[in-house]
């Protein structure tokens, strides 16, 4: 995202030496500053309650400008955790020999660690965050494409094809319910370190069952069983 100056240089390299172009440092800060923004509106007013223009005015942008950012409303707020989309991802694809083993020590990691997106944070703002997330119809639908848009990255990054898909599936929704049955436990009142022992094993027991179903990578699934209905079973041989 550079660009070469009037002097030749490159325009707004990063003093740490990361390379970000400065044009793209601005870029980044304006989506988190009108993210921030608008998650602030809605937590105080509801979501159905803050329109686009409201956010726009509270962040001193102009509406078409905000939606060059986020083209829905909706995506205001799951900016939060787009970052999060192609997580799993990139876990499987640093351990093509064992993807699934390294999801699981990946959660349990961000189980010990009290990351947001395993449910196990009892931050009041996190809390809220995900109230509104998944107490919105609209975003709860919105989040159903970035699911969606997860469990493809996730699928290419265990070889494609229909038996990566189906894994994958498999994959995002056991993190997507526990994460889920984490946060509802804390959101209804009990003590973070009341839920952890029963995260930690519900996650194993899932992430065992997942390891005990899918294939190793490269492996030769089995053969498809036919039922007596498809094979035609019970049939006479004479009809």
């Amino acid at each position: 995202m550079s660009e070469t100056g009037r002097t030749g240089g490159v325009e707004g390299t990063d003093a740490a030496g990361d390379g970000m172009g400065l044009r793209e440092r601005k870029r980044r800060r304006t989506y988190q500053a009108v993210s921030d923004t608008a998650v602030r509106l809605f937590l105080e007013k509801g979501f159905d309650a803050v329109s686009v223009a409201e956010v726009a005015a509270a962040a001193e942008i102009s509406k078409p400008t905000l939606f060059r950012y986020f083209p829905a409303k909706e995506d205001l707020v799951l900016h939060r955790i787009a970052d999060h989309e192609d997580e799993a991802a990139r876990v499987a694809a640093a351990a093509p020999a064992a993807p699934v083993d390294a999801l699981r020590r990946h959660f349990l990691d961000g189980l010990r660690r009290n990351d947001p997106v395993t449910g196990l944070n009892d931050h009041p703002q996190v809390l809220a965050f995900h109230s509104l997330l998944y107490g919105t119809p609209a975003l709860v639908a919105r989040a159903y494409t970035h699911l969606e848009r997860s469990e493809a990255a996730l699928a290419r990054a265990l070889g494609g094809g229909l038996d990566a898909r189906l894994a994958a599936g498999q994959i995002i929704a056991v993190q997507r319910v526990l994460a889920q049955d984490n946060w509802r436990r804390i959101a209804a009142g009990e003590p973070l370190e009341d839920v952890r022992p029963d995260a930690v094993a519900a996650a194993e027991r899932a992430f065992a069952r997942l390891t005990a179903c899918l294939p190793e990578p490269g492996a030769t699934p089995p053969p498809a069983t036919r039922t007596p209905e498809a094979t035609g079973a019970g049939e006479s041989a004479t009809e």
